[in-house]
């Protein structure tokens, strides 16, 4: 039970992470230029604060995945760096989906990444309830224990990130064209990267254990 749950922590932190970085990656088209876009003519005179909102959400969303980083390997403070990362990309989140509310009437993608944050803060917190928490407790699983989690968790980022251009086309697509494709190349590469790792992790889990039973299977 405490592996699943374990899982779980790991696939949300993740998932929440990743969304992160995407929407600050997406958002910069707005900072840079809103003043292509009819619907964005509210924000142009705020272009500045959307460059902010740019940094400060690539900022989170890397605290998110050094947070994953560390829940995997099971160090003493993931938990509370994961709850930093997740208190801090509710606020920045739900102040920048006031905002474009407020310029352009909808937010949208943005409270996707805000309810995902939220919907894996409710599920950390659930993990500190005493009798969860004996049995999740990241920093009990040394070793390889979480490589599973880890490996499935950076596969999901990874397709998310070879996906993009598909799943944000409905509210990234402006005179025809697809925005959400804008970073083809990189994101291509990212999402490459993640699923090699995920797969690594993987192998590493399943062969490691092996090894540990068996040294000779090492000079083979």
């Amino acid at each position: 039970m405490g592996k699943f749950l374990r899982f779980i922590g790991i696939l949300f932190m993740s998932l929440t992470a990743a969304f992160t970085v995407l929407g600050g990656v997406g958002t910069t088209c707005v900072a840079l230029g809103a003043e292509k876009y009819d619907t964005m003519a509210g924000i142009v005179p705020f272009k500045w604060l959307y460059v902010l909102y740019v940094i400060v959400t690539l900022a989170i969303g890397i605290m998110g995945i050094r947070a994953v980083i560390l829940l995997i390997k099971g160090r003493t403070n993931a938990y509370r760096y994961s709850m930093i990362a997740l208190v801090a990309g509710i606020i920045v989140g739900g102040i920048h989906m006031a905002t474009s509310r407020a310029l352009r009437g909808s937010s949208m993608p943005v409270d996707a990444v805000v309810y995902t944050t939220v919907l894996t803060f409710l599920i950390f917190l659930i993990f500190k309830i005493p009798g969860v928490w004996k049995l999740v407790d990241f920093s009990k699983a040394k070793g390889n224990t979480n490589d599973v989690g880890g490996g499935l968790a950076a596969i999901v980022m990874g397709g998310l990130a070879l996906s993009i251009q598909l799943w944000m086309a409905p509210t990234h697509t402006l005179s025809g064209i697809n925005y959400g494709d804008a970073f083809h190349t990189p994101m291509m590469l990212i999402g490459w990267a993640l699923m090699l790792l995920g797969i690594g992790l993987l192998a590493r889990a399943i062969w490691k254990p092996a090894l540990i039973a068996n040294p000779a299977l090492a000079s083979t």
